[in-house]
């Protein structure tokens, strides 16, 4: 006995008799959308049962096959509108409507393509898609960093419309005002040339031309005109340019001003956290902030700052993709593009600033380099790294990067920091003798006797070859006697006048102060035979060199008095030259 069928079977079939009329009776574009719903229909319809036949199989065997039948039908009824198009397309006589035909025709061959794949797939009653063999596209960087980029040009594009309207309608103008007085011109000595004509053919002839030329003219007047309306309206209703920025920014910033806040809050939080990690590791890891730090500890520090550096710029840019705001993530990729092609040429030198910050590089903590004309000890190098000069105490903060083109070398116990400490006494080769009071990388201060102060750059400075006479310094002085004691000279007089000086130097208080005393025969001189007084002293007694200087010569007098030697005045020889002649 036969079962009636469910009310849905009923509706179904029904349906399928009003939706092969639609096909039938309306225009091609429609048909495409109406086969997916059926396919979708046909997807989550549900089934019932039919006696003697398994409930499930019986119907949906039914309905696919009454889907078949009206595809079938569809895609016959699409195959004579193509060949009636075909007709059509040969058959017409002007440009466009070749043009409609042609669109009407890829667009009905598109439908059928559809419906033939979906006609397949609903009979076979599997994805077939997965079959077919799809050709990968060929990836290209190009390509791809421009549909990352394409949201910040279209709204720099849009941005910028106004301005380039304007600057289009400027050419515009310019090209049309240089091409008016042509065609004036033309028209005018072509209506002279009528008018003097009389010959037919060609008065004909230039009718022609005036005709053509006259319509070039009101052309070229309209377009004129309208390209100046155009500009004066735009002119009249644009703001200056401090509002047009103004509002441009005014509206950027309600747009995406929450974005940008949390983006920097992103950053923030990430400095924070870096911060809070930098301190732990210094408190929990042994030696993390000794002088001289390990090759480990070294790479630790670097990898926390590189770390710290890649999640404040990912930071923003992960909040712009999940706010899903593609201008601003184009804007960080353009920003990042551009400081990537600006470091391009300098990723060798961060390379040679990286190998410094492990201690691998050509400069060393511990060890001795040149800068600005001065001897400095490397006692720490990090991102801006502390020098020093022991002896000058004196210290100075540099980036890493003025290191990279500097070698250093390990130095000995008596290497040489700085000619002179604060305090001491110098000597300079301009005859400035003064206490050193103030030493920097870039000045050096002297105060002479009496008070008054003198500052050098210190390169000059240098370059004056300072005497440290604070470190013991020599004294010489000579004194002339008489020839008639020429063989006292050299036998008895040097170590009288050396007794002498010793007892006045102990007298007078620098007895304790005297190093060394030589007294020496230094040479036969033309009005007497001189003596030389070596006195090493010493560096306590630097700021009474002047007057220890006169002591010496006083002393000398002083023992030539006591044991008659005769000091000679220097002597000329004058030469008269002998007249000739009368």
């Amino acid at each position: 006995m036969a079962v009636d069928r469910p009310v849905w079977q009923e509706m179904f079939g029904s349906g399928i008799m009003r939706i092969t009329w639609l096909f039938r009776t309306q225009r091609c574009g429609y048909r495409l959308p109406v086969v997916l719903w059926i396919t979708g229909l046909l997807a989550f319809m549900p089934l019932h049962a039919v006696e003697g036949i398994p409930p499930a199989a019986t119907d949906t065997q039914q309905v696919t096959l009454d889907t078949l039948i009206s595809l079938i039908t569809l895609q016959a009824e699409m195959k004579q509108d193509i060949a009636g198009l075909h007709r059509a397309l040969e058959q017409a006589q002007t440009a466009g409507e070749k043009r409609d035909i042609q669109s009407q025709l890829d667009k009905l061959e598109e439908d059928l393509v559809a419906i033939t794949r979906n006609l397949k797939e609903i009979a076979a009653g599997a994805d077939i898609n997965s079959l077919r063999k799809v050709d990968e596209k060929q990836f290209s960087l190009q390509e791809e960093l421009f549909s990352l980029l394409r949201p910040a040009l279209e709204e720099m594009k849009d941005m910028t419309s106004h301005v380039r309207l304007k600057s289009d309608l400027r050419e515009k103008i310019a090209d049309y005002r240089e091409k008016l007085p042509v065609a004036e011109t033309a028209v005018h000595n072509l209506t002279v040339l009528l008018e003097a004509a009389e010959n037919d053919s060609l008065r004909s002839y230039l009718q022609g031309l005036l005709a053509d030329w006259r319509k070039q003219l009101t052309f070229i007047q309209s377009e004129l005109q309208s390209a100046e309306y155009q500009l004066n309206k735009i002119e009249a209703s644009e703001a200056s340019l401090a509002e047009a920025s103004q509002s441009y920014l005014k509206s950027f910033f309600q747009k995406r001003g929450l974005y940008l806040t949390i983006a920097l809050l992103v950053v923030a939080g990430v400095l924070l956290v870096s911060r809070l990690a930098y301190r732990a590791m210094v408190r929990l890891i042994p030696g993390y902030r000794a002088e001289h730090r390990s090759f480990r500890l070294r790479l630790l520090d670097l990898m926390h700052h590189v770390i710290t550096t890649i999640l404040a710029i990912a930071g923003p840019m992960v909040v712009f993709y999940m706010v899903e705001d593609w201008v601003l993530f184009s804007l960080g990729i353009l920003l990042l593009l551009a400081i990537g092609l600006t470091l391009r040429a300098a990723l060798p030198r961060y390379w040679q600033q990286v190998q410094l910050f492990l201690n691998i590089g050509s400069v060393r903590e511990g060890e001795r380099i040149f800068l600005d004309g001065l001897p400095w000890l490397v006692r720490r190098i990090n991102f801006y790294s502390e020098l020093e000069n022991p002896a000058a105490e004196i210290r100075q903060r540099v980036p890493i990067d003025d290191l990279v083109d500097l070698k250093s070398r390990p130095f000995k116990k008596g290497d040489p920091w700085f000619p002179c400490l604060r305090g001491d006494w110098v000597l300079l080769s301009d005859g400035m003798r003064g206490k050193v009071i103030g030493i920097s990388q870039e000045l050096v201060q002297l105060v002479a006797r009496g008070g008054a102060h003198r500052t050098y750059q210190t390169p000059d400075f240098l370059g004056l070859s300072p005497v440290n006479l604070s470190t013991n310094f020599r004294l010489k002085e000579t004194i002339g006697i008489s020839y008639d004691l020429q063989h006292e000279s050299v036998t008895t007089i040097p170590d009288l006048l050396r007794a002498h000086v010793e007892k006045r130097v102990a007298e007078e208080g620098y007895g304790g102060k005297l190093l060394n005393l030589r007294v020496e025969f230094e040479r036969a001189n033309t009005s007497s035979l001189d003596l030389v007084v070596i006195a090493d002293l010493d560096g306590s007694l630097g700021d009474l060199y002047n007057r220890l200087r006169r002591c010496l010569q006083r002393w000398c007098v002083e023992a030539c008095n006591e044991y008659g030697w005769e000091i000679p005045f220097t002597q000329l020889t004058l030469h008269q030259a002998t007249a000739s002649g009368g």
